[in-house]
């Protein structure tokens, strides 16, 4: 047990987030502290309450979820954002994989699957829903301005050891203790990894990391 996990709820159907809400609050480390019915609503709650986990909805009127998770995500980078979708081919996850979500995850995703992903996602992992992940990885390997081009030639061995782990879903904390060094130095390292490899964000450098054939999405 970690604690309590914060959760604000984004979505345009009171039904699916009240189904939500009744479903994550039978969980004793789980709370919903907000919900939101649009992206606007979304990112207001965000900067204001400062959840753990933010289970945004693609597509909302106004301002939509993609929209919403690139400016909570600006404002707060370490915000953990996991979208919802209907649908296993969405165009908008990959708008989703550049503004920085740590997870995706299909609507009719079995309830023990969200929970567990939930808190994941709250230690840090970067998880893909399984039957997604196999489409986003097939079709980001054919779209070029998905990721940039840097090569990993340009990182320290320790540092491709870093990235791998980190693409197997590895949290900080377990990449220091399975390399024997310090959770500030792998802080350090990831922002080093960053910068060689112009990457934003966690989602993106474990993304990269598959498309070189660094880590394997089975892992």
């Amino acid at each position: 047990m970690y604690g309590m996990i914060r959760i604000l709820i984004a979505d345009d159907h009171s039904l699916f987030r009240q189904g939500l809400r009744s479903l994550l609050e039978a969980e004793g480390d789980l709370r919903v502290i907000g919900e939101a019915a649009s992206g606007r609503e979304a990112l207001r709650a965000a900067l204001e309450t400062k959840p753990d986990i933010i289970l945004m909805d693609i597509q909302m009127p106004g301002l939509d979820g993609v929209e919403a998770a690139k400016e909570i995500i600006k404002e707060s980078p370490e915000a953990k954002v996991i979208m919802l979708t209907m649908y296993r081919q969405d165009a908008y996850v990959f708008e989703a994989v550049k503004a920085g979500a740590r997870g995706y995850l299909l609507k009719d995703t079995d309830a023990g699957v969200l929970v567990d992903a939930v808190r994941r996602v709250n230690q840090g992992e970067v998880l893909l829903d399984a039957e997604l992940a196999e489409q986003i990885i097939h079709d980001f390997r054919a779209k070029r301005d998905v990721l940039p081009r840097a090569h990993h030639a340009d990182l320290t061995e320790r540092e491709v050891q870093i990235l791998r782990l980190l693409a197997q879903g590895a949290t900080n904390q377990e990449i220091a203790d399975g390399l024997g060094i310090s959770e500030k130095t792998v802080r350090n390292r990831l922002s080093e990894i960053f910068s060689k490899l112009h990457l934003n964000n966690r989602t993106q450098a474990a993304l990269y990391a598959i498309r070189e054939g660094l880590a394997d999405i089975e892992e």
